[in-house]
């Protein structure tokens, strides 16, 4: 996979992602450094593959970065809620880990209850410029530091996921919604979606209602 200067800059993933912050950089930074080691580009179709962790800011940049996205298939996250994402190039079949130990506001006791009053809306004016200033400087450290001192890069501990693919899709027999067919469960003998499921689990089978009556 040639390599590209055309990738997107931090511009372009805060444009995307609505502001600028230390998450959103910290997903620049990995989603920049995942390209480098594997020699690749931004993904035009499933040429790379994303593993991530957590849904925090840091996983749109890493969208934007890589290409890897929900509706392509090649985004793929696991609920663990670990700063850790793992990258596959299917070309080659490489695939590196990249665990993330950025130490953020840990030093500054003060910046939780800043944080929190300024998302509770009580923060005086000063107390807001205080808050966008710290942002800022960390923001600016994330993406000056170099990687080697809060990312820790390995080789990918599990198999290259399996190409994405499209899915036949039948209707719930409740809601009468289309769901795709991996998605349906049986619940007495009827093949629902998993919120309808979730409801008619509670409810006795219509055979042993009727004996209740």
């Amino acid at each position: 996979m040639p390599e590209t200067t055309n990738q997107p800059t931090i511009e372009d993933v805060v444009r995307f992602h609505g502001h600028c912050c230390p998450g959103l950089a910290l997903g620049f930074r990995v989603a920049t450094l995942a390209l480098e080691r594997l020699r690749g580009s931004r993904a035009d179709d499933e040429e790379l593959v994303a593993v991530v962790e957590n849904d925090s800011c840091a996983v749109d940049a890493i969208q934007v970065v890589t290409g890897c996205t929900f509706g392509k298939g090649n985004f793929l996250y696991h609920p663990y809620g670990k700063h850790v994402y793992t990258f596959y190039q299917r070309a080659t079949g490489e695939g590196i880990r990249i665990a993330e130990d950025y130490r953020g506001f840990e030093e500054d006791p003060g910046f939780g209850v800043l944080r929190q009053r300024v998302s509770s809306g009580k923060a005086t004016s000063e107390e807001q410029a205080d808050f966008h200033a710290k942002m800022h400087a960390k923001t600016e450290a994330i993406l000056a530091a170099p990687a080697e001192e809060f990312l820790t890069i390995t080789p990918a501990r599990h198999p290259m996921p399996a190409h994405a693919r499209i899915e036949p899709s039948e209707r719930c027999t409740d809601c009468q919604e289309t769901v795709m067919v991996s998605h349906l469960v049986e619940v007495h003998g009827k093949k629902l979606c998993q919120e309808c499921a979730a409801g008619a689990a509670a409810r006795p089978p219509h055979w042993l209602q009727d004996r209740r009556r």
